[in-house]
């Protein structure tokens, strides 16, 4: 008997049974714009309504959930990592003042086992769901003596459009300007290397249940990203302007409060101005890990600080509210050297 594909360790035949698996799922995702089905080599999306703008811009993230994933292996747990897939690229394009429109998913995996792919798939599809994007194409590739038969890997990226007018950009952010944050759900999808040195990553130690959390450590690390899309939408649409906008992720907030700053202001944030979810402090006392590398590494319970004028404060905070997410008023602009003081 010769050799064919299936004995060189990739079994085709699994490839279109978790399609098929799928399917379902990619469906509750579609929006009008998407023409023709699952299937085809390209995804088509039609720019029929992006028309009606004055200046469209086309806006893109690609990101992946980093080294998550290891704790979806040792939980056999994998219906939530795809979510956090999506967050962290629908979440970028809407700190532009974006809306999604489509998200592409790519997996690799050490061997395809077609209801594992599908359950995957199920996540992204939940996430593109939460951000009224729709999941147009993907691609699951086997790659055998590449990684484990037991591992996967898993990234995406997602296209959005904003008029250019509504683009959010820092530059209109002034001294005097109020900062707003958003709760998270946990860690995200950042800082997942740190938080694997900190705690034993076995099966046991992730299936330990403890009161201050209220769960287990497992399903407080596994948590998925808050997606922020239709709260930075309702802000939009109760018309106030969003003068600057950052996605907390990797770097924490000294990497990404400065990165939405103009030249000469500095934000100034109140560390006990919001309320932290308790796995922060668990990660910073079980890791004797300082202050500063908490907030230099991970989001320490705010997604997405914005930046508004003083007087949308409330108006800005009831739209917030109005989607289900948890704002809190943390600081404001001063003048001064660019950058972020935590007080």
């Amino acid at each position: 008997m010769g050799l064919d594909y299936k004995s060189s360790g990739v079994d085709i035949e699994a490839g279109y049974a978790s399609v098929e698996m799928m399917k379902a799922y990619v469906k509750e995702t579609m929006r009008p714009e998407v023409l023709g089905g699952l299937g085809g080599f390209s995804g088509a999306f039609s720019l029929e309504k992006i028309k009606d703008m004055e200046d469209p811009i086309l806006l893109s993230g690609t990101d992946g959930c980093g080294t998550k994933v290891k704790l979806a292996f040792l939980m056999d747990k994998h219906d939530t990592i795809g979510i956090d897939a999506v967050a962290m690229c629908v979440n970028d394009v809407a700190c532009a003042g974006g809306e999604p429109l489509f998200f592409l998913d790519y997996i690799a995996c050490g061997k395809n086992y077609p209801e594992k792919i599908a359950t995957i798939v199920k996540g992204v599809a939940e996430g593109c769901k939460q951000s009224d994007a729709a999941l147009i194409g993907g691609e699951t590739a086997e790659h055998p003596g590449l990684m484990p038969e037991e591992e996967y890997d898993l990234a995406g990226f997602a296209v959005g459009v904003v008029d250019k007018k509504d683009l959010i950009t820092g530059n209109e952010i002034r001294p005097g300007d109020a900062l707003i944050g958003m709760a998270s759900t946990g860690v995200h999808s950042n800082g997942f290397s740190l938080v694997r040195k900190v705690f034993e990553m076995t099966k046991e130690s992730l299936d330990t249940y403890y009161d201050e959390l209220g769960e287990t450590l497992g399903e407080a690390l596994l948590r998925p990203t808050r997606i922020y899309v239709k709260a930075l939408r309702a802000i939009k649409e109760a018309g106030i302007r969003v003068h600057g906008c950052s996605h907390i992720t990797g770097g924490g907030f000294y990497e990404n409060v400065p990165r939405m700053l103009p030249e000469d202001t500095r934000a100034v944030i109140k560390k006990d101005s919001y309320e932290k979810p308790p796995i922060f402090d668990m990660i910073q006392k079980t890791g004797d890990i300082a202050e500063e590398m908490m907030f230099n590494t991970f989001n320490c319970g705010l997604g997405m600080i914005l930046a508004v004028d003083k007087k949308d404060v409330e108006k800005a905070m009831d739209a917030i509210r109005s989607t289900g997410d948890t704002p809190y008023l943390v600081g404001e602009i001063v003048s001064g050297e660019k950058g972020v003081d935590l007080v």
